[in-house]
């Protein structure tokens, strides 16, 4: 049996708009929770999953209707949903809802409404899908001298990242302030950095809410780079 995330959820019973927001990466699979709070066995009932494009325009996204639904032939679901959303039949006497939608995309992105429509009072459950996205950085030398290099890591995705500069070792290095810009979901990141030794530098864009992250390396040689001279080598050999 497949385990549900641990979330506690009223439906039904809920006095009004119930909500909550479900993070996931693209290409990742996402459960949206929907439970009846008196955990009654919904298996002859019909529920309804659709998602929200504006007041006047829905999206089929899920029925069931005690036991005929879109993977078993029911007619009605949206293209954008076929053969990538299932339940949970096992927990439906348990009152529970849920679907899971695989392989995600950016456009799944959205609200979404679970409702009984046959229950009195009908109220509809909302849950918020965020589909996250973060390609490889974008790694270019903007210029090179002969005693330093000018990097420059350009990152977007979706929820928003942070984008640092690290050197061989995984120490994060100094940079200069990141610039910031939108385009719809997405988040444009620029940060450049001045190097001044020879080394592998990587671009790492973190996405902390939803636990992903993708980094870009580049090999820097520094020609003019000072390195530590005979003598100093030899005290140090000496000190120890």
């Amino acid at each position: 049996m497949e385990l549900l995330p641990l979330v506690c959820l009223c439906l039904l019973s809920c006095s009004g708009d119930a909500r909550v927001t479900v993070l996931v990466k693209e290409d990742g699979d996402a459960v949206l929770p929907c439970l009846i709070s008196n955990k009654e066995d919904i298996t002859g009932k019909l529920f309804d999953w659709r998602k929200v494009e504006s007041q006047k325009e829905n999206k089929e996204v899920f029925m069931y209707d005690a036991g005929s639904h879109y993977n078993n032939g029911r007619p009605g679901q949206d293209d954008q949903f076929k053969g990538r959303v299932s339940h949970f039949q096992d927990q439906l006497q348990n009152g529970n809802a849920s679907i899971k939608i695989t392989r995600t995309k950016m456009d799944d992105s959205g609200n979404y409404s679970c409702d009984f429509p046959r229950h009195q009072p009908s109220q509809p459950f909302i849950v918020e899908l965020l589909v996250g996205a973060a390609p490889e950085p974008n790694i270019k030398t903007l210029d090179h001298k002969p005693d330093w290099a000018l990097l420059q890591c350009e990152a977007h995705g979706y929820p928003p990242l942070r984008v640092e500069w690290k050197d061989s070792a995984g120490k994060t290095l100094p940079a200069e302030e990141p610039q910031i810009s939108k385009q719809g979901r997405y988040s444009y990141v620029t940060v450049n950095i001045t190097v001044t030794k020879t080394d592998d530098y990587s671009c790492v864009a973190t996405q902390k809410n939803i636990s992903h992250q993708v980094a870009a390396v580049i090999p820097v040689h520094i020609q003019g780079e000072i390195l530590p001279s005979c003598d100093l080598i030899c005290k140090s050999f000496k000190h120890f």
